[in-house]
């Protein structure tokens, strides 16, 4: 890659000063040039500075890489050219007025007025008027086509949203999810609220995430501060972080397994889910780790009786959680509902980006734990963990993978050190995807 984009490290601060600030050309030039030969978009976004619009892109290969440069009027869309780059030029639109020229689809991200005074609405929406506004769904034309229509009243707890099917008979050629329905303006809010209060709003941007948000968070400030939590501190976040991805995981594989009416394993993982957070609430008082991660460290140590009780029970649950995905992927009308159902090629995930189990399913080796490695993750060996058939169903042995790496990490840890010191230190894993937010 060109020298113009100055080449960061993870969970470091950079000094504005220090950031190549490109004329738009150079800057289009560069970054088109980086994704088309098989760089990703890590970020890209829109931010006011003074009395612009400013652009800013983190990109990645095997190393990260900024640079940034001013609104042009009119802004060229980089999608049209390059897809991966739609989803980050739609909420720029929505957010800043900036409308990209030529972007083949565009339409919101979520569902509110544009940040600034000056800028009309992209979208011409009246966001007095209850959402979905001036929406146009993607359609499907023919006599034998018929249009499903899901939510955004959901049963169970998870957030509204609006599901829009085109089937032929059981075949549903394409899906289209709009959210926004409660969209807070967390962004806006971090900017507003007392600095106490911080802590709060990450840890509760999303309830799965709590950990993972909340990690962001202490390693922006800490970068930002210079102060690093020690040893002991890293080793609780990192156990935190793993408990918070095995509980999600084990949810999410209940939830497949009630999508294709096999409740057995479906009952059992929602209780196994419940015992994955239970441990999260033995180190730290809450079954979703809020409170555990700040800046500086963890307000909570583990001593030697929370300890052995974690080992115990871990080493109860891995022998449980081997039993349920072998009887849920042994099933013949299961594998018959998985195999071959929403495959996505390795050329398409590589192309738009795919992180997380989506691009692994498609033969992405991509993990930021291994990659970009933070907290205790540099001492540890990350499985690839890949797969080519880009489907549902797991590649061989790749089920039992996602589970046994974290079962065996966590159970037994070293002997030392445990107890971090005094606490009050991006781009931490989600359970599905990377979190990167930007100070």
């Amino acid at each position: 890659m060109s020298n113009a984009f100055l080449q960061i490290s993870n969970a470091e601060k950079v000094s504005r000063e220090a950031i190549p600030h490109l004329s738009f050309d150079e800057f289009r030039g560069q970054a088109l040039g980086l994704v088309t030969n098989g760089g990703k978009i890590v970020h890209y976004f829109a931010y006011p500075d003074k009395d612009k619009l400013k652009l800013l892109a983190v990109l990645r290969t095997d190393k990260l890489f900024l640079a940034g440069c001013d609104v042009p009027a009119p802004y060229p869309s980089f999608t049209k050219e390059c897809e991966p780059f739609h989803l980050f030029e739609r909420e720029m639109a929505e957010q800043f007025g900036i409308h990209p020229q030529n972007h083949p689809w565009l339409k919101m991200v979520r569902y509110h007025p544009n940040y600034t005074e000056d800028a009309s609405d992209v979208f011409d929406n009246d966001y007095s008027q209850d959402i979905p506004g001036n929406y146009p769904y993607y359609q499907v034309a023919g006599e034998e086509i018929h249009e499903v229509a899901v939510g955004p009243v959901h049963a169970g707890v998870i957030e509204p949203g609006h599901f829009r099917f085109n089937c032929i008979g059981e075949r549903v050629l394409h899906l289209e999810i709009q959210l926004g329905y409660q969209h807070r303006g967390i962004e806006k809010q971090l900017l507003a609220v007392p600095a106490k209060r911080l802590p709060i709003i990450g840890e509760n941007i999303a309830g799965d995430t709590t950990i993972g948000h909340s990690l962001c968070m202490a390693q922006n400030l800490e970068a930002l501060t210079g102060g690093q939590p020690d040893q002991g501190a890293r080793i609780i976040r990192t156990i935190a972080l793993e408990l918070e991805r095995l509980a999600n995981h084990i949810g999410d594989l209940g939830a497949l397994s009630g999508d294709v009416a096999f409740l057995p394993p479906a009952n059992y993982f929602g209780r196994i889910r419940g015992d994955f957070l239970n441990l999260s609430l033995l180190i730290c008082g809450n079954r979703f780790g809020k409170g555990l991660v700040r800046a500086g460290g963890v307000r909570f140590s583990l001593s030697d009786d929370i300890r052995k009780i974690l080992n115990e029970r871990l080493a109860e649950l891995r022998p449980e959680v081997t039993h349920v995905l072998e009887l849920l992927f042994n099933a013949v009308s299961v594998r018959a509902r998985f195999e071959e159902c929403g495959t996505v090629s390795h050329e398409d995930a590589d192309h738009l980006g795919l992180v997380g189990p989506a691009g692994r399913a498609s033969g992405m080796a991509y993990d930021v734990r291994g990659c970009f490695p933070t907290e205790h993750y540099p001492h540890m060996s990350i499985p690839e963990n890949k797969k080519t058939t880009g489907d549902v169903m797991p590649g061989p042995g790749s089920g039992m993978t996602k589970f046994s790496s974290p079962l065996r990490w966590l159970n037994p840890w070293p002997p030392s050190p445990w107890k971090p010191g005094v606490s009050a230190r991006a781009q931490p894993r989600r359970f599905r995807l990377q979190a990167f937010p930007w100070p």
